[in-house]
């Protein structure tokens, strides 16, 4: 994952600039930031680069959410100063709660007994505001580089052939112009390859919390997508189990 900001350096946490980011692959994150400026700048260049941010902005709030959906998501960013409980203490319960997923701490305090009563709580890593971009993109690239996320640069499932690191799917010898939330999709489908996979797990996986739409949302998403693939009527390659969700044959 990388992340460069448009113009500016640093995040203050009230004026931010905005981001691009290219990722090596599909992400979720939970933002647990009650500052709603930061909160939001970091949302919208996140997604900018196609991956999908919850905010929850109160710790205790922040703290069931990762708890009830750990599954959901594969890092939380994590302010130190929240209402109802502060980032050391959700810190402290995620993991006592056999909550793994990787924590980054966005914290005020640089003194080195706050960063280490951190790490010793559970946080995985910590930046100290403001911070630039590229320190940020730096630390998350270390946390998903861990050995439970060691996944394969390039992608495939028959002829088809994803790179997430440049975004690029090819049919054979044919580029395949997608948009973002298609890409994500079929992406989702090549890491889950000859499972089915069902509506449910992918609204939760790659549309925020938040979402409000249409109920037939994904299957238009899909519709789309096997028609770029090669042919609306084809389901050779992504089939549709019905009643049920989806299953890519690799």
């Amino acid at each position: 994952m990388k992340i460069s900001p448009s113009y500016g350096h640093n995040v203050s946490g009230t004026t931010l600039p905005f981001i691009h980011v290219t990722h090596t692959s599909t992400m979720k994150i939970l933002l647990i930031e009650d500052e709603e400026k930061l909160a939001q700048a970091l949302k919208r260049g996140l997604e900018f680069g196609g991956y999908t941010v919850d905010i929850v902005p109160d710790g205790k709030k922040g703290l069931t959410r990762a708890s009830l959906h750990r599954d959901d998501y594969d890092v939380v960013i994590l302010d130190l100063m929240l209402p109802s409980m502060d980032g050391h203490e959700i810190c402290r319960q995620m993991r006592a709660a056999d909550v793994t997923l990787p924590i980054l701490i966005l914290t005020a305090r640089a003194e080195t007994d706050t960063k280490v009563d951190l790490l010793l709580s559970g946080a995985d890593d910590y930046l100290v505001k403001p911070f630039s971009f590229a320190e940020l993109s730096a630390r998350l690239q270390a946390l998903l580089r861990r050995p439970s996320q060691n996944l394969p640069e390039k992608l495939t499932a028959g002829d088809v052939e994803l790179d997430p690191s440049t975004r690029e799917v090819r049919r054979g010898d044919t580029k395949l112009p997608l948009t973002l939330k298609e890409f994500s999709l079929l992406e989702y489908f090549m890491r889950h390859p000859n499972q089915v996979v069902n509506r449910e797990d992918l609204l939760n996986h790659l549309w925020d919390f938040n979402y409000v739409g249409f109920s037939n949302v994904v299957d238009v998403h899909v519709k789309n997508l096997r028609r770029k693939l090669g042919g609306a009527s084809d389901e050779g390659l992504l089939e549709t189990v019905r009643g049920v969700g989806y299953r890519l044959h690799a």
